[in-house]
């Protein structure tokens, strides 16, 4: 049997979410003109990465000399199909893909790569032919035995590894990337990712967005070596299957009510437990005070998220977050867990200020993002049964709130990318990575 092309698994492209600072709306609404085929930047995001592995594979392969994908590059369309792949010809699909056998990559200049561009920017497109590069770099260096889920975030880290020298000015094709234009990249790349529910033995699978988004991190972080290390062993993978038809109906979300009562209710139990051993001193509860937008509590300095519709009041000792827009919104379009990051981040604004910690810094807002982190890590170790425990697509929710939450604009302050990445380090490692 011929090998199968290695195919970037792109999530139905509806449903998931645009984001500009906290506004939330579905792809499917309606876009801007598309600009055209997206080709010049796919093939000079192409150039790019060939000569970042020029300098890069010997590092992974012993030495060895790099060589291109030798079988060439196709754009397709309906109307033109992409060639052949190990003597298969498959139909039109909005994808992107490497063919193993015959050693080309494939891209739908119709729909995906124009759609992609326009919704998320260049650099998404650069990530994206990086990734299915990663793929031909898998197969030079005979690394192709191993689970799907492994080599597609192999592949994602690769990219990751080629985004550091887009980030640290080394690139042909990408100059001045801003952290704005990061965090669209990183939204775009929580599109990119597994219905929620697929477990990660499954044929196929790629991965939920937590578990992407975080190779594409070890990658910008850690480099390649890090990338090729990666097999069944030692890759933390997050996502599990739903364990009963009834979860599975409802997508694992609570109704909004019950969701915003149960979240806050096991915030409050977690920080009992956990805080003293953060400062040394018993957790006094904390009021949660939802307000009708536009009507918030007084509050001389509140420290604010989500664009001020929520926040950490010092003065009273209390949190408060808009429930008639923000958390409605959160919760439809996104699901229950955006509210789980609400209400982590408030309570982990409250932790930070009530040991005496900044919030307000980059390096205070990032051990914030770690401390949420650390509740959902609590959640994430629970035994079935628990009375709260998480979902699959949970933590894609989480990410994709906290995108919404920390997109960068022209201020300053932490780029989501990289408060993603302090979330990450608590959701794995739990609350002692979040205190240096």
């Amino acid at each position: 049997m011929p090998m199968a092309a290695k195919r970037l698994f792109v999530s139905a492209l509806v449903a998931v979410v645009g984001l500009t600072g906290c506004s939330i709306v579905p792809l499917e609404e309606e876009r801007p003109a598309r600009r055209g085929s997206g080709n010049d930047t796919v093939t000079a995001a192409l150039t790019d990465v060939e000569r970042f592995w020029t300098a890069q594979f010997g590092s992974v392969a012993g030495g060895d000399k790099f060589t291109k994908v030798q079988g060439g590059y196709f754009p397709y369309s309906q109307a033109d199909p992409p060639p052949a792949c190990g003597g298969q010809q498959a139909s039109y699909e909005p994808n992107a893909f490497y063919c193993p056998p015959d050693d080309f990559i494939a891209w739908d200049a119709q729909q995906l790569i124009p759609q992609l561009e326009d919704d998320y920017g260049p650099l998404l497109v650069g990530v994206v032919m990086a990734h299915e590069y990663g793929h031909a770099i898998q197969t030079r260096l005979g690394d192709t035995e191993q689970p799907t889920v492994v080599l597609e975030q192999q592949a994602d880290c690769y990219a990751g590894a080629w985004l550091a020298e887009v980030l640290a000015g080394k690139s042909t094709a990408f100059k001045d990337v801003t952290p704005a234009q990061l965090d669209d990249a990183v939204a775009g790349v929580l599109t990119l990712r597994d219905q929620p529910g697929t477990p990660a033995q499954a044929e196929g699978a790629h991965g939920n967005a937590f578990d992407r988004v975080r190779a594409l991190q070890d990658g910008v972080e850690e480099g390649v070596t890090t990338c090729a290390g990666y097999n069944a062993r030692n890759l933390p993978v997050t996502e599990v299957p739903f364990t009963s038809r009834e979860d599975a109906a409802t997508g694992g979300n609570l109704p909004y009510d019950q969701a915003v009562s149960a979240l806050a209710d096991d915030a409050q139990e977690y920080w009992q437990r956990a805080y003293p051993s953060l400062a040394g001193a018993q957790w006094a509860d904390l009021a949660v005070q939802p307000f009708r937008a536009g009507n918030p509590p007084g509050c001389p300095q509140p420290d604010a998220s989500a664009e001020g519709r929520a926040f950490y009041c010092r003065d009273g000792d209390f949190v408060a977050f808009d429930s008639s827009e923000l958390g409605p919104a959160l919760h439809q379009r996104i699901g229950d867990y955006a509210i789980g990051m609400l209400m982590g981040d408030l309570f982990a604004r409250a932790a930070q200020d009530r040991r005496g910690e900044s919030t307000r810094s980059e390096q205070g807002q990032l051990t914030v993002d770690c401390l949420a982190g650390s509740w959902t890590n609590d959640i994430l170790r629970r035994e079935r049964g628990a009375s709260l425990t998480l979902s699959p697509g949970d933590l894609d929710e989480a990410v994709t709130a906290l995108l919404a939450f920390g997109r960068a604009t022209e201020g300053g302050g932490p780029t989501a990318f990289d408060r993603i990445a302090a979330y990450r380090e608590g959701v794995l490692k739990g609350l002692r990575a979040c205190v240096s």
